[in-house]
C-alpha cells in the first residue's frame, strides 16, 4: 500500500499526531490525501503511566486507558486514516518519491514518515541508526535515545516527534509535539502557508 503520510507509533505523538492531520479532512489540500498510522502501543511508557497533572484530563486517568481510547477517538472520527494495528516497523528505507516501511507483516511506501516511537535504546528501526544520539533531555543513567533533527524534521519528508524528537517525557509534550508535526505537514501540503485547524461551537 502507499500512503502520502505513515506514522509509526500509536503513543501520545503519534495518535496526535495523526488526529491533528485527521481533522484536516475536509481542507482542499487535504481531502484526498492518505494517511495510515501503525498504531504498535506494546512498548509506549502510557502502558503504565498514571496521570494526575495533565490539563483536561480527569485525574486518575491511566495511560492504558488513553492509548485504547485514543485509537477509538481516531477511528470513530477520522475513519479515513487507516489504522494498522499489530504490526511493528523493521526498516525504513529511502526511495526516490518517499520511504519504504517494512515491518514484520508487510511492505509500505509513504512520501512521508513521521517517527513517534519510544526513546529507548532498544528502538531496532533499520535505516535510522545514523541519526541516534544520546538524549539531550534525560539523566544518562537511563541511557535514552534521540534522533537528530532540526524543529523535528530529520531531513527532507522524515520527521519524528515526541520523546525520541528529543523532548522530556511528560504526556502534555508529546501530544504537542506530534500535533506541531501534523501542522508542519499540513502546512507543506498547502503549498508552504502556515496552517492550523481547529474545531469551533
Amino acid at each position: 500500500m502507499s500512503f502520502d503520510a505513515l506514522i509509526i507509533g500509536g503513543g501520545a505523538a503519534g495518535l496526535s499526531c495523526a488526529l491533528v492531520l485527521g481533522s484536516a479532512k475536509d481542507k482542499v489540500f487535504a481531502k484526498d490525501k492518505t494517511i495510515a498510522i501503525i498504531t504498535h502501543q506494546k512498548t509506549s511508557h502510557l502502558q503504565n503511566a498514571l496521570f494526575n497533572n495533565v490539563l483536561g484530563l480527569q485525574p486518575g486517568t491511566l495511560g492504558s486507558s488513553i492509548l485504547e481510547n485514543g485509537k477509538n477517538q481516531l477511528k470513530d472520527l477520522y475513519p479515513h486514516i487507516n489504522q494498522i494495528d499489530k504490526e511493528k516497523v523493521i526498516a525504513v528505507e529511502k526511495y526516490s518519491d518517499g520511504f519504504i516501511v517494512n515491518t514484520n507483516k508487510n511492505t509500505y511506501q509513504s512520501k512521508i514518515v513521521v517517527i513517534a516511537v519510544g526513546y529507548t535504546n532498544l528502538m531496532t528501526i533499520n535505516g535510522l541508526k545514523s541519526y541516534i544520539e544520546p538524549h539531550p533531555r534525560a539523566v544518562k543513567e537511563k541511557d535514552r535515545i534521540w534522533l537528530k533533527n532540526t524543529d523535528h524534521l530529520i531531513e527532507r519528508n522524515l520527521y519524528v516527534a515526541g520523546t525520541l524528537a528529543g523532548w522530556r517525557s511528560q504526556f502534555s509534550m508529546a501530544c504537542g509535539s506530534g500535533s506541531h508535526v501534523a501542522t508542519d505537514i499540513l502546512t507543506l501540503w498547502n503549498a508552504g502557508k502556515h496552517t492550523k485547524v481547529h474545531d469551533k461551537i
